[in-house]
């Protein structure tokens, strides 16, 4: 069995930490806020259209957290 490729993103906004997963294998994109609670999930999407997600967070600030660092380090 092959490990997915789950990317994780964060931001700021309002004061608030906010969190996207994508996976671009399963088409699938969450976001949750800071307390862990999921505002929006979507499936079915193309690679495409999670590829645009991604670039659209990377010029509102956002930064890509790798699996072996604590999120705190990117802001």
């Amino acid at each position: 069995m092959t490990k997915k490729l789950v990317k994780i993103w964060i931001w700021l906004y309002n004061d608030k930490i906010y969190k996207a997963v994508c996976c671009e294998e399963d088409g699938t994109l969450s976001i949750y806020d800071d307390q862990d609670t999921l505002l929006m999930k979507r499936t079915g999407l193309t690679p495409g259209q999670i590829r645009l997600f991604e670039t659209t967070l990377i010029t509102a600030g956002a930064k890509r957290v790798d699996g072996h660092q604590e999120p705190f380090t990117y802001l």
